[in-house]
């Protein structure tokens, strides 16, 4: 149960909602062709990237 707090409070922070965030804009005007294809590809790559680099580097450096 504590493990499950920690990882709400870890959504919970600035940079997950940031992400969720422009992931969940950037669908919204994909969908709405707002922007195209090639350009939602290469916004929502850079962002999870990032997010995922950075969860993985806080995982190697708690270690």
């Amino acid at each position: 149960m504590e493990l499950l707090r920690q990882r709400l409070a870890n959504l919970l922070t600035v940079k997950s909602l940031v992400t969720l965030i422009l992931t969940g804009v950037f669908a919204g005007l994909a969908g709405a062709g707002r922007v195209s294809t090639e350009q939602f590809l290469t916004v929502f790559t850079v962002v999870i990237a990032f997010y995922f680099g950075t969860q993985a580097e806080k995982r190697a450096q708690s270690t």
